[in-house]
């Protein structure tokens, strides 16, 4: 009797134990090649399939690769406790933690790449002098450079043209509704001054079929494109107003002018991406790649030097738009062309320098409780006041009231591009630049932006991703037509949790 309970207990342990080594080791979709001993050795699913974990070791070892050149051209002394060590054992750690917190509980993996970040830096196992806190810079740039990319590729010109009224309607109203509240509840509830008030889930839904047949997937995603690089451009735009020591006539002329500069300039680039490289060169696809990755860098990099920081963010959407397009013309489809997927490979990498990074900044000993409080009131107040907003506006879109209210839902989700440009005042606060206070004041300011930054990320990212998963099938009609999307994401990509933003 005692052995049948013992064979019960270890048969319902065995059913959890493969259910959970389940969860984070999925079959491989398509037939794969592996050594003969390799099932013997590491029997599925206890671990993972030889693909998978063949991409997992390949990604460790571009990392140290990575951190190893940055450390030849550097020269920091390598050691246990040296710096650069310290900083490769922070991404390899955030990018592990991030693919377990994805599988194990389906929220974004940037969540756990962000705790890791905070999770060194608190038990003092990072620390980045003023070397590597430029370097930290740069490659927030280079992530920044990654992420307006592909909104820019992801935008569809004949979505846009069908939806234009609907897309400028729900990427622009709540977007500056949002803005205004967010700057009066900063300033009256975290006492910031005015001049410092500056401020991915529906592919899922979109490859399940749901609210397809209305283009309402597209639609958000093209509206929150559109969201993202005027953020983007505006935020530059007034940080470098405030950090600038030119006349005030000229900055608010330099502006409008930059806006248009960087649209005339991505434009440019994308549009030479069509005839060069000829469309049917073998190489192709990597050139195309670098013209428009390293044209959206001088971009980025020289707009920030001349002082005309909206322009690049700008030019990086309108080099992806204008090269996706013509694109098009050719028979590749927008997003899901081999560019595109060079991108998608690109973020693996920097998704976790971007969070771990970011995370690494927050020492929580030195966080205002008060501005934790009040902070995250002020998110929860202003993303209640976009709902509102997205549903008022979204009248004469064609929606039904459920439409309406997930659409606002789906903008609870925030994430990289508040991760990219949250410690950016405080950068320059540090690099010894001032917007008229005293330093030590404005160093507080430039905390309290980033504390938000980071509250927006733990809040909103998981937030998001429950409310569009919970919300999708029930608030949007199924297209039986289109059901599940027979375009799943490239083979290579499904097994290491690359999802879009």
């Amino acid at each position: 009797m005692a052995q049948d309970s013992i064979n019960i207990v270890s048969n319902c342990f065995s059913r959890w134990w493969e259910r959970l080594c389940l969860r984070c080791h999925q079959p491989d979709p398509a037939p794969t090649w592996e050594p003969a001993w390799w099932r013997r050795a590491f029997p599925f699913p206890l671990f993972s399939t030889y693909r998978q974990t063949a991409q997992q070791i390949c990604i460790i070892l571009i990392f140290l690769l990575i951190w190893g050149t940055l450390y030849a051209e550097v020269g920091a002394p390598v050691g246990l406790n040296g710096e650069l060590f310290s900083m490769s054992l922070l991404v390899i750690c955030s990018w592990l933690a991030g693919w377990a917190w994805l599988k194990l509980t389906t929220l974004p993996a940037l969540i756990g790449m962000l705790l890791t970040g905070i999770l060194f830096q608190n038990l003092g196992w990072v620390h980045m002098t003023s070397t590597y806190v430029k370097l930290n810079q740069d490659l927030r740039k280079i992530s920044l450079v990654i992420i307006l990319t592909r909104a820019g590729l992801g935008l569809d010109a004949g979505v846009l043209r069908k939806y234009y009224a609907a897309v400028l309607q729900l990427g622009l109203v709540p977007w500056l509704v949002e803005c205004l509240a967010i700057g009066i509840t900063t300033h009256y509830l975290l006492n910031l001054p005015w001049i410092w008030v500056v401020v991915p889930c529906l592919f899922r839904l979109r490859d399940s079929g749901y609210g397809v047949s209305k283009g309402i997937p597209t639609m958000i995603l093209a509206a929150a494109a559109i969201d993202d690089s005027i953020s983007v451009a505006i935020f530059s735009i007034i940080l470098n107003t405030m950090f600038s020591t030119g006349s005030l006539t000229y900055n608010i002329i330099k502006g409008p002018l930059s806006i248009v500069a960087g649209i005339a300039f991505g434009s440019l680039f994308g549009a030479l991406t069509s005839f060069m490289p000829e469309r049917g060169d073998s190489y192709v696809v990597p050139l195309r790649f670098l013209v428009l990755f390293l044209s959206g860098l001088f971009a980025l990099f020289v707009s920030n030097m001349i002082g005309w920081s909206g322009a690049g963010p700008l030019a990086v959407v309108s080099s992806g738009f204008v090269a996706a397009y013509l694109w098009s013309k050719q028979g590749w489809p927008v997003n899901k062309n081999p560019v595109s997927n060079v991108f998608r490979i690109l973020w693996i990498f920097f998704e976790p320098i971007l969070f771990a990074f970011t995370g690494a900044q927050v020492t929580i000993s030195s966080l205002d409780p008060l501005v934790l409080k009040m902070g995250a009131l002020c998110l929860i107040a202003c993303l209640f006041i976009r709902l509102i907003a997205t549903f008022a506006v979204s009248f004469g879109c064609g929606l039904n009231n459920k439409e309406k209210h997930f659409i606002g839902l789906t903008w609870t989700a925030k994430a990289t591009v508040q991760a990219a440009l949250g410690p950016a005042a405080l950068d320059l606060v540090h690099a010894g630049q001032s917007a008229g206070l005293p330093n030590d004041v404005e160093e507080m300011h430039a905390k309290a932006l980033l504390t938000i930054s980071v509250l927006s990320v733990v809040i909103c990212a998981p937030l998001g991703a429950v409310l569009i998963a919970l919300t999708g099938p029930r608030l949007l009609s199924r297209s039986e037509d289109e059901g599940p999307s027979n375009s799943p994401a490239p083979v290579g990509l499904q097994n290491i949790g690359v999802t879009e933003d």
